[in-house]
């Protein structure tokens, strides 16, 4: 395990727009306010898009991501952590829970999904920690590094 301590610092409260595209409007909201650590908290519509429920098989790697399309208005509620990519900018990890019509479908959300009707998120900044997401070369994934900067991940 891993761990960089923080502290709360601003408190956003933003509400997303019809068609507004997850999870690159709230990226675009943190380099504006100069956010580079936080935590995400999302509920209401998702409208389009693909969420990753699963890689095809657990014991490969690198990963074969399962797509499955939001195909209809979904009720979302989803958690996420931003941290800086290896180039300084924002990044969003963001998993949610979508429901329509009594089923549900849970996973991370991809880039280009859309808000349908309105998404309300809280964005916490989180002070004096420290971490940055590194391109791992065996999965794939940009794992989070707690401890690092951009610039010595």
């Amino acid at each position: 395990m891993k761990a960089s301590e923080g502290r709360i610092g601003r408190v956003f409260v933003i509400r997303l727009e019809d068609g507004d595209r997850l999870p690159e409007c709230i990226e675009r909201f943190a380099t504006d306010q100069g956010v580079s650590v936080g935590h995400a908290v999302l509920v209401g519509g998702i409208g389009e898009g693909q969420v990753v429920v699963g890689p095809r098989r657990s014991n490969e790697t690198p990963p074969d991501p399962m797509l499955l399309p939001v195909d209809g208005a979904h009720e979302v509620v989803g958690v996420g952590i931003l941290a800086p990519g290896e180039d300084g900018k924002p990044v969003l990890h963001i998993h949610a829970a979508l429901g329509r019509s009594g089923q549900t479908m849970t996973g991370c959300l991809r880039p280009g999904v859309t808000t349908w009707l309105v998404g309300e998120v809280i964005l916490t900044e989180i002070l004096g920690a420290t971490a940055t997401r590194v391109r791992d070369k065996e999965s794939g994934f940009a794992l989070l590094k707690p401890g690092t900067s951009p610039e010595s991940p």
